[in-house]
């Protein structure tokens, strides 16, 4: 049994297969989820687990090296993007933030491993995880 790290069976799995450059989404509970991706569903209700929550737990076994967000989270949901960034900051080396538009967004879902998909219920509460390499 693990002592540390992600419990969940799925998305540890999915973050040990990762190699350099691959992605994973982590989404609202809206997020449509293109046929023939890994879903790994975590919703339990409207809000739970919330977005940050499930980012906070995979940004701690996961070597991220790029963050891939809606263009309308700046204007739309502006107070996430900030919790996004502040969670990021701490971080030795923080990722580079790619800013593309919602519809680019969902059609990079189909480049993903995995699709997490959590209860937030806040516009524009997704993002796109690219994997960074963990030795130098």
């Amino acid at each position: 049994m693990k002592k540390h790290g992600i419990l969940n069976s799925d998305i540890s799995e999915v973050l040990s297969n990762m190699g350099h450059t691959d992605l994973i989404a982590i989404g609202d509970c809206g997020l449509p989820i293109p046929d023939g991706i890994r879903r790994i569903d975590l919703a339990l209700s409207f809000g739970h687990p919330g977005f940050m929550e499930v980012l906070k737990v995979v940004s701690e076994d996961m070597k991220i090296e790029k963050l891939i967000l809606a263009e309308e989270i700046k204007d739309k949901n502006h107070e996430m993007l900030l919790e996004i960034e502040k969670l990021f900051a701490d971080q030795q080396q923080s990722p580079e933030i790619v800013f593309i538009s919602h519809s680019d967004l969902k059609d990079r879902t189909k480049s993903c491993k995995a699709v997490i998909r959590t209860g937030e219920i806040t516009p524009y509460a997704n993002i796109i995880l690219q994997s960074g390499c963990i030795f130098a």
